[in-house]
Formats: structure tokens, C-alpha cells, sequence
């Protein structure tokens, strides 16, 4: 069933929702948490439809709030409100309502979306598209438990990780994070079947991915070891090698849909590691409506300090090469046994 109602308010559009209800035979709210998609036009259908789909598993009143352009002086000082009320076969498991807002309604969203929210059940706020910098300040950030961006569509997405960790905020998750998931689980399973210490790892992936990013900050921050960020073709993450004393642990998928695993000793094995569509990524979020510290903790690391330690590396192992065995003689030798070896030192260097 669905409704459309052209410049109306909020009292009109929780009447339209309890007569849809009742004309569909569903006078009960079933619905477990209130999903507010903030989008435009669009992006809206491919944001819509994987909210329908994740809510299959998470029935739920989805609020897509657009905020329309307006063309002239005139349309920018009018307010109005359209609405798009779905429900029954329309909507899937829940309840859709549509809402297109125009001129100063643009700047006060929450004032119309909070008479809509769901009594004593959790929001999350969903921005597929141009988040803000600050969620957790936003207005309608301010409504709910979970805040949901996604770094990998803006235009500097290694940038807008810096700002994420400056303005972080509990609640704040991000898709780019939940698309390395399987990749941290399948890593940390991998470990456990060894025992042996990690020296350094290797993420490989595309470039000005926000992924593979914070999967690279996220072992950092974890096994506190080097992490080296290398460029790939793709598609998105293709793999992260880890060099233990036991030998390598490589984790390699090349196609964006198997995986191989290998482990020092141990025959290789396929795993299944394919690129999750947006719909099963919203289902994780939805799962658990608690503050993500582990995001935060891997946030906090930072890019910059990422590059670093692996600059700081790569430097320290030149000048091991470089000055190690000169350093090494010259504290255990006499004046008489360094000039003895001196030729197979420059011998050494030279080879």
C-alpha cells in the first residue's frame, strides 16, 4: 500500500501510517528500531532498496530523508513537505515513509523526523552520501544511538578518515569498517593456529581505499608491529602478508571472491572472502546498537602515524644494513683485529 501525501506535516503522516495499517489488516507496530536514511535524490532508490533488504532481518520504520535543492529566491523561502507513505508489499518487513523536504525545512530535518521516531526504540542514522564531519553533532545524529557514514563514497576518503578519528564520538561506526569484517576474522583465526610472534605485516589493496586503511590501523593498533600499506589494481582488498618467526602467514584474494590462505607448514586452503553487497552490510550494523570500541581504538591510531612507523621501518632496517656490523667489530675487537677486518666487512657491504 502506499500513500502519497504533497505538503503535509508530521501529524498527517503518522495518521496515513495507523488508517495503512489498518487497511492492510496490521493494526500492531512489529517494528524493532527506527533506520533514518539522510540522502538525495540520487542516491536514494540504491540506499532505499538496500534498507528493504536488510530489513528482512531487521523489521524496522525507515524514515529517507531527502533534502531537495531548491532553484529560486522564492522556493529557497517557502518550506514544504512531501511525503511517500509505504507499507504491506511496498515496504517489505516494515514501515517506509519518503520524505522530500524543501526550503528552511532543509535546516531543521529532526524537527520532522522526530514526531515520526518509533516510542522506546532505538534510532540509527544512515548518510550513504555526504556525511557530516561531526555526526554525533548533527541535529538528527543527536536522535540516535548509532551513526552510520560511509568513507569509501567521498571524493578524499583518506582525509575524511583523519576526520572521523578528530570528531569520533561512541555510536559512530562506518561502512568501510564493516566491509573488513570477514578479513579481521579469517586474520585472527589464522593466528590462533600458529605460535609464533608477528615482525610485520603487508596490506595490499587499492589505492585511496579507506579499507584497506583501516584494516592496515587495526593490526597496527593490535599486534603493535610495522604495518606497510602497498598499492594494488584490486578490486578492494587483495591481500595482507604477515612475516612471524615461524614463517609467512598470507592471506591472498586476487579475484574479490576466494580467498587462499597460507600458513607456514600447513597445506594451503581456499576460503570464501567475496565483496558483501551494501544491504548485508547494514544488517551487521543493525545487529548491535552499542559503541564499537575496537572501530574506535583502530581510528585512533591514525593514517599519519600509520605511515610513519612504516617510513620508520623501512629506515631502520637500512640502517641496520647500514651500520651493524661496522658498530658490532668496533665494540668487540681491538684497534688491531678491526683493521684485520676490514676487508671482509667492505666484502659483506659489497655483496
Amino acid at each position: 500500500m502506499k500513500t502519497d501525501l504533497t505538503d503535509t506535516t508530521a501529524s498527517k503522516i503518522n495518521k496515513a501510517l495507523v488508517l495503512g495499517r489498518r487497511a492492510i489488516g496490521t493494526p500492531a507496530v512489529g517494528m524493532v528500531l527506527t533506520l533514518v536514511i539522510v540522502t538525495d535524490e540520487e542516491n536514494a532508490y540504491d540506499a532505499l532498496k538496500a534498507a528493504s533488504d536488510a530489513a528482512h532481518e531487521h523489521p524496522s520504520r525507515t524514515l529517507v530523508v531527502i533534502k531537495r535543492v531548491s532553484r529560486s529566491p522564492r522556493d529557497r523561502t517557502r518550506s514544504r513537505l512531501d511525503a511517500e507513505v509505504r507499507l504491506g508489499a511496498d515496504a517489505g518487513t516494515g514501515e517506509t515513509i519518503v520524505l522530500r523536504l524543501y526550503g528552511d525545512v532543509v535546516d531543521h530535518a529532526q524537527s520532522v523526523v522526530l514526531p515520526l521516531l518509533l516510542p522506546d526504540a532505538p534510532v540509527v542514522v544512515w548518510w550513504p552520501v555526504n556525511a557530516p564531519l561531526d555526526p554525533a553533532k548533527d541535529p538528527l545524529g543527536a536522535l540516535a544511538q548509532r551513526r552510520v557514514t560511509d568513507t569509501y563514497a567521498c571524493e578524499e576518503p583518506i582525509r575524511e578518515l583523519a576526520a572521523r578519528s578528530d570528531a569520533y564520538a561512541p555510536g559512530d561506526t562506518d561502512l568501510s569498517w564493516t566491509r573488513i569484517t570477514p578479513w579481521r576474522s579469517m586474520l585472527a583465526a589464522a593466528l590462533d593456529q600458529v605460535d609464533c610472534k608477528v615482525q610485520g605485516v603487508e596490506v595490499e589493496g587499492e589505492e585511496f581505499n579507506p579499507s584497506c586503511e583501516l584494516l592496515a590501523m587495526w593490526l597496527a593498533d593490535r599486534l603493535d608491529v610495522p604495518v606497510r600499506r602497498t598499492v594494488s589494481g584490486g578490486p578492494g582488498l587483495t591481500a595482507v602478508r604477515m612475516d612471524t618467526d615461524c614463517g609467512p602467514v598470507v592471506l591472498d584474494r586476487a579475484d574479490g571472491s576466494l580467498a587462499n590462505l597460507s600458513i607456514q607448514g600447513q597445506p594451503a586452503r581456499a576460503v570464501a572472502l567475496k565483496r558483501r553487497e551494501t544491504a548485508e552490510l547494514i544488517a551487521e550494523e543493525l545487529r548491535r546498537l552499542d559503541p564499537d570500541d575496537t572501530y574506535a581504538s583502530a581510528l585512533r591510531y591514525g593514517v599519519d602515524r600509520l605511515n610513519e612507523s612504516a617510513k620508520g621501518d623501512r629506515a631502520g632496517e637500512g640502517d641496520a644494513l647500514a651500520v651493524a656490523a661496522p658498530v658490532g667489530t668496533v665494540a668487540k675487537a681491538s684497534a688491531k683485529d678491526a683493521a684485520q677486518e676490514k676487508t671482509p666487512v667492505r666484502k659483506a657491504a659489497a655483496k
